[in-house]
Parts: structure tokens; C-alpha cells; sequence
């Protein structure tokens, strides 16, 4: 028992670390939202929900919720489904199949704002790559980062390219750790490979599913600098997500107190996402992952 006690000392540092990085920041954001904080007037004023009121009732603050929703959804669900595909092409490789896993890891590593340069530059109009191959040919391409939905999907696909990779690895990894008996069994039982992706494969595969899918959720959510360097929120506010529009409220305007609880509802948006996805994925069996 005293020895259980004294290592309860070797967690002292990352609670500390914990507590200085996360539950302070949170509950001082918390605070903040609070009040009606104007930064140049330096003279917080107690007005309660007052904030989160007023957030309900803001136009903008909804375009930028369904911007966030669409850009989160499409491109996380992109991302799966693209990761998936390589990651099961890459199992049933009899060679090769890590170096090919390098070279399609290597978007994953660039730097988000040169990645988001490198983008700019293939989608930009008139003189980008995309437009400048095919105006040639008589072929005319849409105009990617000024039309309100083709920047939407610009900004999907630059997200989709950058994480694909991320999502890949992990499936990947988890597709190499699953009870090849069973899979065998199901083989023998005359399942077709439809059958044992859906049947087998992808239950067996559920809790890397969870870990991964919820990991892209919380990152897609806080996505601001590809998006600010591709779009910068708009044509309009066409592209301008929750993150944009904080960081526009908190930096602009120096509306700290908005800001801060622009945070705090960002995050009761992911917590309520993410249980909602536990949700669905294990509707059928309750309790024990």
C-alpha cells in the first residue's frame, strides 16, 4: 500500500503539466466568457450568459456552425473512406507495402502553412497549376477559391490530402492487429470480400475506428491555418469556420470575453459530436468497448 502511495509521485509532473496546459487555460477561458471584456478598455464588466446570448442571436455565428459542420463531416468522412481503401490495399500487398506507406505518409509531415501555399498555388485562379494545364486544351476549370461552394470543396480536399495519411496508418496498424483466425473462419464459411469488410473486418476494427475518427473530429474543428491561408474565411464568409470566426472576434475586434466563449461552445459542439458518434457506432452493444 505505502509502495502504491509513493508512486502516485511519479504523476506529479505530467499533472502538473496537465493542469498548467489544460484545466487552467479551460477554466480561465470559462471565466472570461463571463464578462463583457473588451481588451484596449482593460475594464472586464460582469454580464453572465450575456455572451452566449448574444452568440445565439448572431447570423454569422450560425454561418460559421454550418460551414463548420459541412468542412468537418465532408472532409473527416473523405478521409475514411480514402484512408480505408489505402489502408486495405496496403494490407493485402505480398510486397512493398511499407515503403509505399512512406511515400504516402510524406503529405502528413509538411508544414500545415506551406502545405496550404503549395495548394494555394494549384488552385488559384487564372495562373494556378489546375487552371493554367487545362485553359490550353479549351477546357475551363471553376473558379476554386472565389465560388462560395467550390471554395468549400477546395477546402475539403486540401484537408483530405493532408490527413488521409494520418487516417491510413492508423487503419492500417489496426488491420494488422486483428485475429486472422477469424477471418480465416469467415473465409471458410464462404464470405465473399464484401462480407468480411462489413461483417468481420470492420466490427472487429471499431474501437481504432473510434479512436481515430474522433481524433480528425477534434482536429477538424480547430482546422484555421489551411483555411486562412487558402480562403482566409471567405469568398464572403463562405469558408469561415468556428476557429475562423474566434480568431476574428478574439483579434480583430479584441471581443475576449466573445471570444472565450465562442471557445467553450466549440467545445461542448465536439463533446456533444463525439458522443454522438460513440453513439451510433456501438447502438448495438452498450457498455464495454
Amino acid at each position: 500500500m505505502n509502495t502504491h502511495r509513493g508512486l502516485v509521485w511519479f504523476l506529479a509532473p505530467s499533472l502538473l503539466v496537465l493542469v498548467a496546459m489544460l484545466v487552467y487555460p479551460l477554466g480561465y477561458a470559462l471565466y472570461l466568457s463571463l464578462f463583457d471584456y473588451y481588451l484596449p478598455s482593460n475594464a472586464p464588466k460582469f454580464i453572465g450568459l450575456g455572451n452566449y446570448l448574444a452568440l445565439l442571436g448572431e447570423a454569422r455565428f450560425w454561418g460559421a456552425v454550418y460551414n463548420t459542420f459541412v468542412i468537418v463531416v465532408a472532409s473527416v468522412a473523405l478521409e475514411f473512406c480514402l484512408g480505408l481503401v489505402l489502408a486495405v490495399g496496403l494490407y493485402k500487398l505480398r510486397f512493398g507495402a511499407h515503403g509505399l506507406m512512406v511515400v504516402l505518409f510524406v503529405p502528413h509531415i509538411i508544414t500545415p502553412v506551406v502545405a496550404a501555399l503549395f495548394l494555394r498555388w494549384i488552385f488559384v485562379g487564372q495562373w494556378g497549376l489546375i487552371d493554367a494545364t487545362f485553359w490550353p486544351l479549351g477546357i475551363f476549370t471553376p473558379d476554386w477559391l472565389g465560388d462560395p461552394i467550390w471554395a468549400k470543396v477546395t477546402v475539403v480536399l486540401a484537408d483530405a490530402w493532408k490527413a488521409t495519411p494520418f487516417m491510413m496508418l492508423v487503419l492500417y496498424a489496426g488491420l494488422q492487429s486483428l485475429d486472422q483466425s477469424l477471418i480465416e473462419a469467415a473465409t471458410v464459411d464462404g464470405a465473399n470480400g464484401r462480407q468480411l469488410l462489413f461483417r468481420v473486418v470492420l466490427p472487429l476494427m471499431r474501437p481504432i475506428i473510434l479512436f481515430v475518427v474522433s481524433i480528425r473530429i477534434m482536429d477538424a474543428f480547430r482546422f484555421f491555418d489551411t483555411i486562412y491561408v487558402l480562403t482566409g474565411g471567405g469568398p464572403g464568409t463562405a469558408t469561415e469556420t468556428l476557429t475562423l470566426y474566434t480568431y476574428s472576434v478574439g483579434f480583430s475586434r479584441l471581443e475576449v470575453g466573445k471570444a472565450s466563449a465562442l471557445g467553450v461552445v466549440t467545445l461542448l459542439i465536439v463533446l456533444g459530436l463525439i458522443s454522438a458518434f460513440v453513439s451510433f457506432l456501438y447502438r448495438r452493444e452498450r457498455g464495454r468497448f
